[in-house]
């Protein structure tokens, strides 16, 4: 199993409500939509929320001031992602690629793939 960690920020012209909306309401949508296609197995969104408790944390590590949110996307391998290079695809991809231009600061938004490691749960 391989996850795709997409963390997420807002281009500047949107509210973070405006921007958690359009993500939950129009971007889910269409990733559903392509799912099979793509091959995702798993798709998440996690919304920044609670304010207060954020600035509480972040003050107290010096950290940066936090993502709008993260999505989570999980696929069965790289080979797998890799084998599936058809047209279809292709167009998927360039179509939640342009969709997210909407929405987010793709400049400032870090994605990486890796494997998770359970810990605790």
């Amino acid at each position: 199993m391989i996850k795709l960690t997409f963390c997420l920020r807002r281009l500047p012209h949107l509210s973070r409500e405006e921007f958690q909306r359009y993500w939950r309401e129009q971007h889910a949508p269409l990733v559903a939509k392509h799912a099979e296609t793509l091959g995702i197995l798993r798709y998440v969104q996690c919304h920044t929320g609670h304010n207060e408790l954020n600035d509480a944390m972040q003050g107290s590590r010096g950290g940066p001031k936090a993502y709008d949110g993260v999505a989570e996307l999980w696929f069965e391998s790289e080979e797998s992602m890799a084998a599936n290079s058809s047209e279809e695809v292709a167009k998927a991809g360039a179509e939640l690629l342009e969709d997210e231009k909407k929405f987010i600061d793709l400049a400032s938004s870090p994605l990486w793939f890796g494997e998770e490691h359970a810990i605790v749960g």
